[in-house]
């Protein structure tokens, strides 16, 4: 076959193991992921990196589940499954050698993990697979890359001047776009926002995890390695929403005729811009939380206050979320340190913020 599957960053456990996403992962998989690979006979998927969401520990329900909805899949429908390791997926940050996937995965059946340098032939056409650079394996990793006849490489790449997220350029990395000029086509998983410069492909996440993916096109990809053609499959499921309120323009009538059930099982901001019947707010509450969301968040004062009052009128249906807001703060200051570093820094925070063991 000369199509593949590549699936990048499922973090599995992700927003502290919590059950709601990975309900929202099975139906991903249930009902687009594995189907597609059925009818469209699809016998070999790699996932670049980041198998699992925590790198020192994974919890035992979130193991089962992923072992449900996805790892004991491919024994079942007899599809082979490559996984490249990823920074996520191991326990010390200068070796490979202590990493989740080996250790949980390894007895599963059509499941392979790899830990070092890699070429594979998929339809007679050699792929270079390249885990996560560290201290240990990059000279290695470096050498084998420079004897290499390939002339495509699949890794999980921190590469600055690409989008971590939409807006979240990633710099003050060691690593650099012409790193990986000896191969015609790079493809990589690690950034979480789907992006390209026509030689390097960051394919980003399957699904939604927080929201500063709000609005942001997430899914899988079917490579042709005869073609080099990359074929985006969109995930139609967004886990998180925004409904603009405005009842100076919406009455009871127009609320009545809205269709509130793609809000179920979903995450919601509403961003109130006038509110002066309350009964109809709440009224609107009260349907959305019968409906069963998951979350209903409101927003009615856009002023950014405790210290960062120059940022003013943000408004979350601009799609300025957390970390966008923390990066036009950190901007407006006069540090007389690298803001590139402490952008990474305070985004690493924050993912790790969001993820404290809500289902513990």
């Amino acid at each position: 076959m000369n199509k593949i599957a590549l699936l990048c960053d499922p973090h599995f456990g992700a927003r502290g193991d919590s059950n709601d996403f990975h309900e929202y992962f099975k139906m991903f998989y249930d009902e687009i992921f594995f189907p597609y690979l059925i009818v469209n006979n699809i016998q070999t998927v790699i996932l670049l990196g980041d198998a699992f969401d925590r790198r020192k520990f994974v919890n035992i329900n979130s193991l089962y589940q992923a072992r449900g909805y996805f790892f004991n899949k491919f024994k079942k429908l007899g599809i082979n499954l490559l996984i490249l390791l990823g920074n996520h997926d191991v326990f010390y940050k200068d070796t490979l050698r202590v990493n989740s996937p080996q250790l949980l995965l390894e007895d599963i059946k059509n499941v392979k993990i790899i830990m070092d340098f890699e070429t594979i032939m998929v339809n007679d056409v050699p792929i270079d697979i390249i885990p996560w650079l560290c201290e240990e394996n990059t000279k290695t990793i470096s050498e084998s890359i420079k004897e290499s006849k390939s002339q495509i490489c699949l890794g999980h790449f921190e590469i600055n001047g690409f989008e971590m997220d939409r807006g979240n350029v990633f710099k003050g990395g060691n690593f650099e776009k012409n790193d990986l000029n000896k191969y015609d086509m790079v493809i990589t998983g690690h950034f979480h926002h789907k992006s390209d410069d026509n030689h390097i492909y960051y394919l980003g996440t399957p699904y939604q995890l927080t929201w500063s993916d709000y609005g942001d096109p997430r899914g899988f990809h079917i490579f042709d390695v005869n073609t080099r053609s990359i074929e985006f499959i969109e995930n139609p499921r967004q886990m998180f929403h925004k409904i603009n309120y405005d009842d100076s323009v919406q009455n009871e009538e127009y609320w009545k005729e809205q269709d509130l059930t793609m809000y179920k099982n979903t995450y919601i901001k509403i961003v109130v811009l006038n509110k002066s019947n309350p009964f109809l707010f709440d009224s609107l509450l009260d349907r959305l939380e019968k409906i069963g969301a998951y979350d209903i968040g409101i927003v009615e004062d856009f002023t950014i206050v405790d210290g960062m009052e120059e940022i003013e009128n943000t408004k979350l249906d601009q799609t300025q979320d957390t970390i966008s807001i923390l990066n036009k703060w950190i901007d407006n200051q006069e540090f007389s340190i690298d803001v590139d570093k402490l952008k990474a820094k305070m985004r690493e925070i924050y993912i790790e913020a969001i993820n404290v063991g809500k289902n513990e």
